[in-house]
């Protein structure tokens, strides 16, 4: 039976315009069970559902805020209810200035919760009405100065520390032009340039797994030259990536069969770049005839 404490629930709110949206986005990219606008009174029906679910679901995030009109009156039942049966939980509040929330809302051309007065007054009063919620908060993040990818960094480093040690994931994959690019590639190398082992009969049944074709491939000087241009390419690159918030990056690696050239490259890069990243690494056509 899954315990408690092996359950992690965190309850975003806050003021309407305040970003709860991109919050929830990055928690599922996170790897976070999300769910936006959720009543608060299904809240602890809906862990206990978590429980049940023999650890496949133990990280999970909600949204819930003034769009649950009169259900969210319900918030601090639901909060108690969790403190009773002992569910790890923690909120994170979100806000931002007055003058921050109009603009947006100008902006998007969104309807408020409160829209039935005017809109400077609803944000005031949605304000007055969060204080308490607001008080009960773990976390308060003021988004007036951030931007969605400063956003992401922050829930990053507080729910994932460990993972930002090694950054963004990369995943590299080895194909075969023959069978088709990647869908998936962000980035594209063709190394068909490169010597073919296919044409040395007894590297031919082998694959670029294997020492005697790498040997055959890093013998050659133009090998040498164009993995450090294009190691340098990466380096230079994926930081950049980061930075502009891309969860994943996936470069694609082909050569004519995908089982020789495409291969040694991708083993040798994925070597290096796991030193500083979380790196995946996929021979596609490895097996194909």
């Amino acid at each position: 039976m899954v315990q408690q404490d092996t359950i992690q629930i965190v309850l975003i709110t806050g003021l309407s315009g305040a970003g709860k949206s991109h919050a929830i986005n990055c928690f599922e990219d996170l790897g976070y069970f999300c769910v936006d606008n959720l009543p608060p009174t299904f809240i602890p029906k809906f862990a206990e559902l978590c429980l049940q679910s023999e650890g496949k679901i133990n990280k999970i995030a909600l949204v819930c805020d003034m769009r649950g009109g009169a259900f969210f009156d319900h918030l601090f039942e639901a909060l108690c209810e969790l403190e009773e049966n002992e569910l790890n939980h923690e909120i994170i509040f979100l806000e931002a200035r007055d003058e921050v929330l109009l603009r947006r809302y100008k902006e998007t051309r969104r309807r408020h919760p409160l829209s039935r007065m005017g809109l400077l007054e609803a944000i005031r009063s949605e304000r007055a009405a969060l204080g308490e919620l607001r008080g009960k908060a773990d976390k308060i993040i003021d988004t007036s100065d951030l931007k969605p990818q400063d956003l992401k960094k922050k829930i990053s480093e507080i729910y994932e520390p460990g993972q930002r040690e090694k950054g963004m994931p990369i995943l590299l994959v080895s194909f075969g032009f023959k069978y088709g690019i990647p869908l998936d590639a962000d980035l594209v190398f063709d190394v068909r340039f490169l010597p073919n082992p296919h044409y040395v009969e007894h590297l031919r049944p082998l694959t670029g797994e294997d020492s005697r074709v790498k040997d055959y491939l890093w013998q050659r000087s133009l090998t040498h030259k164009y993995f450090q241009k294009l190691r340098d390419l990466l380096e230079f690159s994926i930081p950049h990536y980061a930075r502009e918030g891309k969860v994943q990056l996936v470069a694609a690696i082909g050569c004519t069969g995908g089982k020789h050239r495409s291969v040694a490259l991708a083993d040798e890069l994925g070597r290096i770049l796991d030193k500083n990243y979380r790196v995946h690494l996929e021979h596609r056509d490895l097996d194909k005839v």
